[in-house]
């Protein structure tokens, strides 16, 4: 059963795309309106790949995108990156700065948040700072 939006007989959301409900959020006991997996939150949109930038806020987490942009005049690249504010489901507690997770947009959280993370794809310990595309 693979729907973007939904929710499964026992309370818990259908997957979306492929992406499977994490074990944590199936057996754990947590209260989340907020969450994509037992909350009331659907995700449709665009699915965006980030690194973990900052994790100082409550149950929000900021991520670094980075992308090159091409100048027409000079014949190059230059890089550049934006930030994005995505809410953290309880199911995610074990993410650190410098992991590679997987976002998906949902509607307005707050007056920042616009995603939440799905899927966390790779835990690494590199620099914040770093550009990601190299």
């Amino acid at each position: 059963d693979v729907a973007i939006r939904g929710r499964l007989s026992s309370g818990i959301n259908a997957e979306y795309g492929g992406i499977k409900t994490p074990v944590e959020a199936i057996q754990g006991t947590y209260i989340d309106k907020k969450c994509p997996f037992t909350g009331d939150v659907a995700i449709r949109g665009r699915l965006l790949r980030g690194i973990v930038r900052s994790m100082k806020m409550k149950r929000t987490l900021t991520i670094r995108r980075d992308y090159l942009h091409y100048i027409k005049k000079y014949n190059r690249f230059e890089k550049r990156h934006k930030n994005i504010s995505a809410h953290v489901s309880p199911a995610f507690l074990d993410l650190k700065q410098g992991d590679t997770v997987l976002v998906g947009q949902c509607r307005p959280l707050s007056k920042t948040v616009r995603f939440n993370v799905l899927k966390v794809i790779a835990t690494a310990a590199s620099d914040k700072k770093k550009f990601a595309k190299f």
